[in-house]
This record gives C-alpha cells, structure tokens and sequence, in this order.
C-alpha cells in the first residue's frame, strides 16, 4: 500500500534523494517554494532547480546574506509605528517584510508560531506590544522553543490578551495557565482542571511595569502546589519548565508542524510523529525538526503535494512574489482582511481554521478579484521610463516570452510549475487565441491589443483550481 510506505517511518525521513523514479524537478522546486517560503519567481525557480535539494534548503535554512541590513532598514519603521500605536501600520509592516525578506523560512515560521500563539491587536491595542511579541517569535522561530515558551510567557502583549496582569494573590486568573497547557504546549486530554487552577496560583504577582514584565513579589502566592506531578514553591517560571518536562509536549508541537508543512489531512500514527518528537524533546531545537522534515521524503511525497489549501498570506505573496512586483502593502493587508486573514487580528485564541475554511463563495470571488486587479496593476519598468505596463506584460518581456503559446507555457510554468492537464493547457491556449479575433475599439494600437490578451491570460491562469493548493 502506497499510503502505509509513505508513513512508514524508517522511509518517511529519510532525506529524499532524487533518483531515475523520483526526480528533482520544477514541481518539487515550487512545492519547497510554497512550503518554506511565500511562492518563488521565475529566477529562484530556474536556480532552484539547479541548486538541487540538499543546496535549496541549506539556502533557505540560513537565509540570505542581506538578512540583517534589511531588518535594519524595516526597524526604523517599527520604531515610529510604536510610537504613533497604529495597529493596521503594524500589520502592513509585517506584511512588507514577509514580501520583501532574503529569509522567508524565518518569517513564514513566525506567522506559523503567530497563528500558535494567537494574540489580537483588537484586545491589547498596543502596536508596540504586537511588534514586540513578532520580534520575539521571529527570534526563535528557527530556533528554541523552550525559550521561546518561557518569553511569550512574559510577553506583554500575551500578557494583556490572557489576562495574566489581573491575576492577584488569591485571586488568580486561569486564562493563560489553560491555554499555555491546552493550546501552546500539551494539547486537550494532557492535563486537568486541578492542574490549571494549581498553576494560575503560580502565575500571580505577573504584571507590566513601564512596557516590560514586571514580577510583583508581593502579588504571588508562594505557597506549595501541584502541577503535573510535581509539588513545590512554583512560579510562573517553573509552570512553564514543567510544561516542557511532559512527554506530550515535543509531540503536539511536532504533530503542529506536520499539519503546517507536510499535510494538515494525512494520518499521524505515533510511529511517525513519536521519533521525531523524542528527538525535539530532547533540545527543543526547532529549526533541526523543521530541517528534518523538509529534507525528508515524505515532505516531496505525492501525499504532500498540493495536499493543503493556501492561506490568504500564501496566496496574495504568491502572485505578488512571481509577477516581480514591487508595491505597496497598504491595499494588500486590506485584501488580506476580505480574504480572512488579518495578520495581528486573529479571530480568537485557537488562531485562524485554515484548511477548508479559507475557501468559500464569497473569499473565492474576492481572491478571483485581486488576481485581477494584480494582473491590471501597471509600474514603469526602469526609472525615467514614461509609460507603464501592466505586471505580466513587463514579466513577459523581462524573460523574452512573446507569442501566445510561449506566454501560456511561461505563465503555466510560473505560477504552477506545468501542473496543468492538457484539456486546460487547451482551454487557455484556445482563449488566447480567441482575443486575437475579438472586435477592439479602432483607436486601440496593436500594442495595446497585445497588452490585454496577456493581462487576460494570466489572471485566467490564476483562478485555476490548482492555484489555490499549496
């Protein structure tokens, strides 16, 4: 059975080596692309396909050498954001820097963790503390998940949200003791309500003092409690330590991941997630259990392919990413907002669905209407030049693709690495010759005539069913 040796875990993560029946090819280059970073443009995929597995994710592991003057460049931006506390700024940053990065594993992994440690805007309205809870996930978001625990802990934005700066001596509050064993580290059925309600008691005394974590000693309770098994003097600290200390930990976390990379539908027996986890459990080094799953087979296995529906941040950077498009991202985090994905506004506390809930009548129309509006948008190619083209027209003409079958090809390529059936190839083709034939105004020029059977064709191409998997 084909499914049970792709979940066999001896063969499962092993690192994939490309051979004669499984071949590196561009599909597995834009399936990496999608995966480990926001879509990739026709240049990293071409490079990509020549750099192999081993170099490609080596390269997007550590990120580009240009990784540090760019965060130098976007704090300054930070810094007057906080200032001014605008909340939807705070979310057109972020967005800039995921479009922009030379390292989009570390920021992809941060809107994963954003989604783990879902924190709203709506509740802390405080732009600085959501920047400073980002800076904290980008942090260790390829890094360790012990320390990353132990800070959100302290986070002054988490700290608002679950409301660990109302909890008194004898008077705590057991939101965040829950939610830090149900949703950030063991997951339901791993521990009880005696265990909550004896770690809210060590949480006490918790507070913010001048935008940073202040511990009021006199606020704690410093009896004796039990928290999983173990009886002391905790504190917030040891309630966390813990936490980290249940073998279900490194196991929710891993199957977390799994659901992010690899698959949010194929099953997790034990015996897959269970070597894994030990691992991680061990150093709780984050970044080697997501190396592990993007080298392995199973990550470029048929039952990862195009196995999950793309997030609306996947999308929109997607097109964005392949059109080689430089622009603002005022209007996209407005689009990202009809789409359903408004980054530092999660709906609640569990994070966004995902899955089959990005995807109804109505979010379908609306990404349909932005791939639109992305293939019309229109940019000079070169400072000083005096007309604008729209983006795929610019796109065509910066890789040399000219007549219909090239442009069709190119687009099909681009966008979903030639994984089309050959009755849709057809369509598309048939379309673009159709334009061809179509009555225009007689004062359009032949350029212009061009210019719209390529802005149509593309937008087609990406209202395929196809595109909106990941």
């Amino acid at each position: 059975d084909d499914m049970a040796n792709a979940l066999d875990p001896r063969q499962a993560w092993e690192p994939y080596k490309p051979d004669d029946k499984n071949p590196w090819n561009l599909k597995k280059v834009g399936h990496l692309y999608r995966r480990a970073a926001f879509g990739g443009d026709w240049n990293q995929l071409q490079t990509g396909l020549q750099l192999g597995p081993e170099k490609l994710i080596a390269r997007l592991l550590s990120g580009g050498p240009a990784t540090a003057d760019f965060e130098k460049e976007t704090l300054g931006w930070g810094d007057i954001i906080r200032k001014v506390n605008n909340g939807p700024q705070a979310t057109e940053w972020w967005l800039y820097r995921m479009l922009y990065t030379t390292h989009p594993l570390q920021e992809k992994l941060t809107l994963f963790w954003h989604n783990h440690f879902a924190t709203s805007y709506a509740k802390v309205l405080n732009a600085g503390y959501m920047m400073g809870q980002y800076d904290l996930m980008y942090q260790h978001a390829l890094g360790d998940f012990a320390a990353l625990l132990q800070g959100m802990s302290k986070d002054p934005a988490m700290m608002i949200w679950l409301d660990t700066i109302q909890s008194k001596k004898g008077m705590p509050n057991e939101n965040y003791a829950r939610e830090l064993m149900e949703l950030f580290s063991l997951g339901i059925g791993n521990y009880t309500e005696t265990d909550i309600r004896e770690a809210a008691r060590a949480l006490t005394g918790w507070e913010i003092k001048d935008g940073k974590f202040f511990n009021n000693a006199a606020q704690h309770d410093a009896t004796e409690k039990s928290v999983l098994g173990q009886t002391g003097r905790w504190k917030g600290e040891d309630v966390v330590r813990i936490c980290l200390e249940q073998k279900a930990c490194p196991r929710f976390i891993t199957r977390k991941l799994f659901r992010f990379l690899i698959s949010d539908t194929l099953p997790m027996p034990p015996e897959l997630i269970d070597p894994l986890a030990e691992r991680f459990g061990k150093d709780y080094q984050f970044g080697k259990l997501v190396e592990t799953m993007l080298r392995s087979n199973l990550f470029f296995s048929e039952h990862a392919y195009r196995g999950k529906i793309k997030g609306p941040v996947d999308y929109v950077l997607g097109i964005v990413h392949a059109l080689e498009a430089r622009i603002g991202t005022t209007n996209l985090a407005r689009s990202l907002e009809t789409l359903g994905q408004n980054l530092f506004n999660p709906p609640s506390v569990k994070g966004w669905d995902g899955g089959e809930a990005w995807l109804n009548g109505q979010t379908l129309l609306f990404r349909q209407n932005l791939a639109l509006t992305l293939c019309e948008t229109r940019k000079r190619e070169k400072e000083g030049d005096r007309d604008t083209q729209p983006l795929p027209i610019l796109l065509a003409n910066r890789h040399g693709k000219k007549d219909d079958a090239e442009l069709v090809d190119f687009f099909l390529q681009l966008f979903l690495q030639g994984d089309t059936a050959a009755d849709t190839r057809k369509k598309i083709t048939d379309y673009a010759q159709q334009t061809k034939q179509q009555k225009y105004p007689d004062y359009w020029s032949d350029s212009r005539k061009a210019e719209h059977r390529v802005t149509s064709v593309c937008p087609l191409v990406l209202t395929l069913p196809e595109f909106q998997l990941d």
